[in-house]
């Protein structure tokens, strides 16, 4: 992987409006000085993998959002997978339900992707995670769909929040699972010469 010089006087730009993936930059240290959510079409194509799939979109989403010579761009995509089926966010509460009953008693994988861009440099990464859910109830996951915990969330659910009850085992990275695997996110900023833990002396 080719590593750029750190640079204290680049400007970070997250392009995503998720308030999770924002979370965890600031666990790097790091503020971005714009958000910047590209629109882009995020429909699977035929007989697309889960994996193919959140590469793409990653690598889409960081093409799509503009940026100026002193900026670094950050995209992620985040996607359950329960065999090659993707689950991507619900559409509304009866396709959350979908999702939970589908995920209950079964172990399925969070796959995030990330794509950073500095210039015409991009620097790609996938990390893929392993989330066992227990039986659930229908009395549960009815509780959980009150919640409305289940918005925007790919498979319905977040490990953060409440369905977290729902989770007793993972193997693989849990800010991944969040949706910004922050051991995979910091390496890639670091080779585009973001400075990290706001040491910028």
């Amino acid at each position: 992987m080719t590593t750029l010089p750190p640079n204290p006087d680049l400007k970070l730009v997250l392009g995503s409006g998720s308030p999770r993936r924002l979370e965890l930059l600031a666990q790097l240290g790091l503020t971005p000085a714009a958000i910047r959510p590209p629109d882009i079409d995020e429909d699977v194509r035929k007989g697309e993998l889960p994996r193919d799939y959140v590469r793409r979109i990653a690598s889409e989403k960081v093409a799509a959002v503009t940026a100026g010579d002193d900026e670094v761009v950050l995209c992620a995509d985040t996607t359950v997978a329960l065999g090659r089926r993707i689950m991507g966010k619900p559409s509304d509460a009866a396709e959350a339900a979908q999702f939970l009953f589908a995920l209950s008693g079964r172990r399925h994988k969070v796959i995030t992707a990330l794509a950073v861009k500095r210039g015409d440099r991009v620097w790609t990464k996938d990390v893929q995670s392993t989330v066992a859910f227990k039986q659930l109830s229908d009395a549960e996951v009815h509780a959980y769909l009150s919640s409305d915990d289940w918005h925007g969330k790919a498979g319905g659910y977040a490990i953060q929040g409440p369905a977290g009850a729902f989770i007793p085992w993972i193997s693989g990275s849990y800010t991944g699972i969040v949706g910004l695997p922050l051991t995979e996110a910091a390496g890639l900023l670091t080779a585009a010469g973001v400075v990290l833990f706001g040491d910028h002396t």
